[in-house]
């Protein structure tokens, strides 16, 4: 039985050598198969965790943007109301009319009797406006008893006496020019901030994946001494200094730009709005068309020209006024920003990088949908329901307004001004700006903001930014993993693209920001 059982074996010892081979190469087939999905498992959760992240991230910015653009726009609005006082001339105005009753009125017993006796026609409108201002316009009585130094005298004459039709027409421009203004500094300041501070935050996020991925040195972190540009942590964003300063050069548009968009402003409406009598009446669709060329003088009235606008010199200061930016925001100055230094710091990266930007046809793009918003809840919203006392149009339809009589959509001029003079204040506002929420419900705002976030994240290293500007930009080595890249783009709904840094480029941002558009378009669908 036993020689039986060994002879069987001797038999079929080859067969039970393929079994056992084919046993073994299938249970390791199993193992590799195993380990194959748990680590698509572990990708697929990365991914998510990385895109989770990054969204996070990225919407946390975009909350931050606005609580900044409330907090900083009063100082910008406080220097154009000092720039146009419109309150000044109102108080003028109601100086004038009250000398005017004064020597209407004889010092006699015939003075009740006589007082009524002038004439109405230009009395009482002037009277009716002025009510207007006191009392549909953000002026107080305390501001008119100021200008007036509470006994009638003038505390501050304005230079030379003006009549009363100079101060109507400064009233007209300076209400209509004010309001104007300041829709521009806000569009402007807004993407400003979404530049900036996405920017940065493309920056700290590539810092933390930075800190993340670099390998631990005996146990403790990885310690790099800062020779320049070499520390690989300021150079991606960890520098608080730096941050900090670039951040401060919104005060160029706070202090210097917004009075150079008030020159430019000014000069459009006294050439559109200066043939206008404040007594004579106008229709919600002139004022329209008024607004629309103010609108293109200072925009461009056409694609191109528009696309073409230079918006830089308003928004960042030229090179030779950077200190002073610095010396004005409290900040000691430095070689940080000169621009003729050997190597590339990260504050004059920023710099450049955020040039770029503003002077991309994107950026003049994004900017004209902003306006249109702003100025369509001013003139459609706000204009079209205090003065004509039309009904409000919902937001989500085109300005469609049908009236059984067209001429009932007519107002004096001089009751629009009192609108646009207390909507000004109400666009300067730094809580619960109407005008500020219009722009962010921009579908397109978004979209730049992400362009902006998620692109170039392909960072020049340290080494080439020590090499001056004719040095190739090339992928540092981050160890960042497959998941981080693709959720890096995850906002794009494509690949990553970089903003071009060469003269008349930018076709790979405008590519990324199609991309950008084309997802926001499949989210609305």
């Amino acid at each position: 039985m036993i020689t039986a059982t060994r002879q069987w074996f001797r038999r079929n010892r080859t067969n039970f050598a393929i079994g056992a081979g084919l046993l073994g190469a299938g249970y390791l087939a199993g193992q590799y198969l195993l380990s194959k999905l748990t680590e698509a498992r572990q990708r697929m959760s990365d991914d998510r965790i990385a895109r989770e992240n990054l969204r996070r991230r990225f919407e946390q910015n975009q909350e931050d943007c606005t609580f900044t653009v409330l907090a900083i726009l009063p100082t910008a609005f406080d220097n154009v109301v000092e720039a146009l006082p419109v309150e000044q001339t109102l108080s003028e105005l109601q100086r004038q009319k009250a000398e005017r009753l004064q020597r209407s009125v004889a010092p006699s017993e015939i003075a009740s009797t006589d007082a009524p006796s002038e004439a109405p026609s230009t009395n009482d409108d002037d009277s009716r406006s002025l009510k207007s201002f006191q009392s549909e316009s953000i002026v107080h009585a305390s501001q008119v008893v100021d200008g007036n130094n509470g006994d009638g005298a003038s505390l501050a004459p304005l230079r030379p006496k003006k009549s009363k039709a100079q101060l109507w027409n400064d009233m007209k421009i300076n209400s209509i020019a004010r309001a104007f203004t300041l829709l521009y500094t806000l569009s402007l300041l807004t993407l400003l901030t979404r530049i900036q501070l996405n920017l940065l935050g493309r920056r700290n996020y590539l810092a933390s994946v930075v800190s993340l991925a670099s390998p631990p040195t005996h146990g403790s972190r990885i310690s790099l001494e800062n020779h320049d540009d070499d520390n690989l942590e300021q150079s991606y964003g960890n520098d608080f200094e730096t941050n900090r300063k670039y951040l401060s050069f919104s005060w160029w548009l706070l202090h210097r730009g917004c009075k150079d968009i008030m020159e430019k402003v000014l000069e459009a409406v006294k050439e559109v709005f200066g043939p206008l009598n404040p007594r004579e009446e106008i229709s919600l669709e002139r004022l329209s068309e008024l607004t629309l060329e103010v609108r293109k003088k200072i925009e461009g009235g056409t694609e191109e020209e528009r696309r073409a606008s230079k918006w830089l010199s308003f928004l960042l200061p030229p090179p030779e006024q950077e200190h002073l930016v610095l010396t004005e925001s409290g900040m000691e100055p430095d070689q940080d920003t000169s621009a003729s230094t050997d190597s590339v710091t990260p504050l004059r990266r920023l710099l450049d990088e955020t040039s770029d930007i503003i002077d991309s046809p994107s950026f003049s793009h994004v900017l004209t949908l902003t306006l249109d918003a702003t100025f369509s809840v001013l003139i459609d919203n706000k204009i079209a329901t205090l003065s004509y006392h039309l009904p409000p149009v919902s937001a989500s339809t085109a300005r469609i307004v049908e009236l059984t009589d067209p001429q009932s959509a007519k107002t004096k001029v001089a009751n629009t001004l009192a609108v646009f003079c207390r909507q000004a204040h109400a666009i300067g506002s730094g809580a619960e700006n109407e005008y500020l929420a219009a722009m962010e419900n921009v579908r397109d705002l978004e979209a730049f903001a992400a362009v902006v976030y998620s692109s170039n994240f392909d960072f020049e290293p340290p080494e080439a930014g020590s090499k001056g500007s004719g040095a190739a930009e090339t992928r540092p080595t981050t160890g960042r993993t497959s998941a981080e890249d693709e959720a890096a783009s995850s906002l794009l709904g494509g690949d990553v693209s970089i903003v071009e840094r060469e003269e008349g480029g930018g076709g790979e941002f405008e590519a990324a920001w199609g991309k950008a558009l084309a997802r926001e378009d499949g989210k609305d669908s």
